[in-house]
């Protein structure tokens, strides 16, 4: 499957997955009770949509050619988080009340800080500007590694110096989210505007070489 297949295909998931979760709820609304199935048919294809939104994210990134590790890699892991979410919801086996949520939380946080890296990388940035994107690979990667470690170990942030750590690099993430754009906005107007003034030096140029053909021609 080439790159352009690959986000059509999670663009075509995300409208299917809209569709029936929206015609579930208008169903159950409308003839049904909401029970314990309906609740899982409901959660089961907003989990679909989720994926969808976090894969298009990746195969975004993907196609523009801005990376390609990354978003591959959050392409896997929002399929797999997908199936085990999917798998948590329907089953009834005993190793998710122990091992299996911890695989399935780990997953779904790589599968979101990969989408989140790829979607910025949509932005094209002036070099003055680069340093924002270090910096959210540094800080996204970090949170996450962060998360992961607490659900593992199996530690209470709020007894420790991690909920500060960790609500520190939130408030940096979600600032460098936003300025993201502007900076996007900032590179793209300054590259228009060296595109303008090389075709003024060009045109410059030009005229200067038929004065200079005129003369050639006169002798």
């Amino acid at each position: 499957m080439d790159r352009f297949n690959t986000k059509r295909a999670f663009l075509y998931l995300l409208i299917a997955s809209v569709a029936v979760s929206a015609a579930i709820a208008i169903a159950v609304m409308l003839f049904g009770d909401f029970g314990e199935r309906e609740t899982r048919i409901l959660m089961t294809t907003l989990t679909i949509t989720a994926t969808s939104v976090l894969g298009l994210a990746c195969g975004a990134s993907l196609e523009a050619g801005k990376l390609r590790i990354v978003p591959l890699a959050g392409i896997l892991f929002s399929i797999l988080s997908g199936i085990l979410w999917i798998v948590m919801l329907w089953s009834t086996f005993e190793a998710r009340d122990e091992l299996f949520p911890h695989v399935v939380m780990s997953t779904t946080l790589l599968a979101f800080a990969c989408s989140h890296i790829s979607l910025l990388s949509l932005a094209t940035l002036d070099k003055r500007f680069y340093w924002s994107r270090i910096a959210v690979h540094v800080f996204v990667w970090t949170l996450t590694g962060l998360t992961v470690f607490v659900i593992w170990a199996h530690i209470d942030p709020s007894q420790t110096m991690l909920a500060r750590a960790m609500g520190v690099l939130s408030i940096v993430i979600g600032a460098l989210t936003v300025v993201t754009p502007v900076f996007h906005k900032l590179s793209v107007k300054e590259n228009a505007e060296d595109i303008g003034a090389e075709i003024e030096n060009l045109k410059a140029r030009i005229a200067k070489l038929e004065i200079k053909r005129a003369g050639l021609s006169a002798d």
